[in-house]
């Protein structure tokens, strides 16, 4: 059966690549002692080839531009090719065309090494069978695109954001698709022959597979006794997550929906220091049946990573250990507000109670479940601890004592595994 190849442009279509190339073309102006080049000048560098860029963009006679080349790959070869970031909805678009049965390659004007180690280091190198790259030789879109055809297939398209990609693709006899939401505008795009325009990554998978359906997105939860560090590992976990591709979105328990938030009053208000622990188990669960349909299964239906501060986990470990409900009491409360809706991955910031209570209290007023005993945040303590021994394999369990930088990559790199992990069982 003859198959649909789509083959993509990598800068400025799959990754938004500006922050690596522009400092290698400062550190290459610098080093051949020409003038740091102006911003509108580096908004232009992104898509022709780079002689071509020294020559024409900082005025450099060939020779100068060859020399500035390998300075430029000297710097981008080690740390450019990584100050980079995958595009919002890219990351859905290859799962969701490789699902359709289109099959895949790239068509760059970078080198081959560079090109494949930021496709690995992002985890989207196993969408691409075929990759086309430029060298010292040949760098001409025409001529790449055509060294990696198919025989006779039924369709083949060029998506790109420059019109480098969209004349390419018409001197090869290919189907053209810019891409808007890269470097190129829609009026060069459109000047250069596109005959499609695409202004979201989405949009782009929708034209070039009609059937495609939307991938689900991911479920992370975060845990930990209060000052453990969750609010702001949360903000450098989403920060990494943006920059592989991930779309996240926060959430939080209780709390998350409208109907959440006035229940979370109730539960931590100290106005309510007479509430029995039954009741604050039910309330719990009563936000989370809530928070469950009304936001974390549409997220997960719409290809987002819905990243939660507390979920089910806080309950066992506050009310089945803190309240001595008890674990499996406190599961089968929460069974039908869940049902099947559980993360891919808890992330647990380990931090003996005492340190926590004492962080904690120096941050704010303490809440009705913080001015418990001592006692109390142990016995919760002890229940995290026995819930990780009973299911380890959900975990990521970090020392939250350490450095906060370490701690935010030694989680990055655990959630990034598990997350593409996930994408490769599809």
């Amino acid at each position: 059966m003859r198959e649909k190849w789509v083959f993509f442009d990598l800068d400025g279509t799959l990754t938004q690549s500006e922050e690596g190339i522009w400092n290698c073309a400062r550190y290459a102006a610098e080093k051949m002692g020409f003038p740091q080049p102006a911003e509108e000048t580096l908004k232009k560098w992104i898509g022709p080839p780079l002689i071509w860029s020294f020559q024409h963009l900082m005025g450099m006679t060939e020779a100068q531009a060859w020399q500035a080349q390998e300075y430029y790959r000297e710097r981008y070869t080690t740390v450019g090719k990584y100050e980079n970031r995958v595009y919002p909805g890219v990351r859905r678009m290859l799962r969701a065309l490789k699902r359709g049965g289109v099959r895949m390659g790239i068509v760059t004007g970078k080198p081959e090494q560079p090109t494949r180690d930021i496709l690995a280091y992002f985890g989207i190198l196993r969408y691409f069978e075929r990759i086309a790259c430029a060298t010292d030789a040949k760098a001409e879109k025409e001529h790449l695109i055509r060294s990696v055809m198919p025989e006779e297939p039924a369709e083949v398209w060029m998506v790109g954001d420059r019109r480098f990609d969209m004349e390419g693709g018409a001197a090869a006899g290919v189907h053209t698709l810019g891409a808007a939401w890269g470097y190129g505008s829609e009026e060069e795009l459109r000047t250069a022959g596109a005959e499609r325009i695409a202004f979201s990554a989405w949009e782009a998978a929708k034209i070039l597979c009609p059937d495609a359906e939307m991938p689900k997105g991911a479920f992370l939860s975060m845990e930990g006794l209060d000052g453990s560090g969750k609010s702001t590992q949360m903000e450098k976990l989403t920060g990494t997550l943006e920059r592989f591709g991930f779309e996240v979105e926060h959430s939080r328990e209780p709390g998350g929906t409208p109907i959440g938030e006035k229940i979370r009053e109730l539960l931590l208000s100290r106005d309510n220091m007479e509430m029995t622990d039954v009741t604050e188990a039910l309330l719990y669960a009563a936000a989370r049946a809530q928070h469950v349909r009304e936001r974390i299964r549409p997220a997960l239906a719409a290809g987002k990573v819905l990243l939660c501060d507390r979920f089910l986990d806080s309950s066992v470990a506050y009310q089945g250990g803190g309240r001595r409900l008890g674990v499996d009491q406190v599961l089968a409360l929460n069974a039908l507000a869940v049902e099947d809706t559980l993360p891919l991955a808890v992330v647990y910031l380990d931090l003996d109670h005492r340190t926590s209570l004492r962080r904690r209290s120096e941050a704010s007023e303490l809440d009705r479940l913080e001015m418990e005993k001592e006692s109390f945040h142990a016995r919760v303590e002890e229940g995290y601890h026995a819930l990780i021994a009973r299911h380890p394999e959900r975990y990521v369990v970090v020392d939250a004592r350490g450095d906060r930088e370490e701690i935010a990559k030694t989680i990055a790199a655990a959630v990034l595994e598990k997350l593409m992990a996930a994408e490769e069982k599809e």
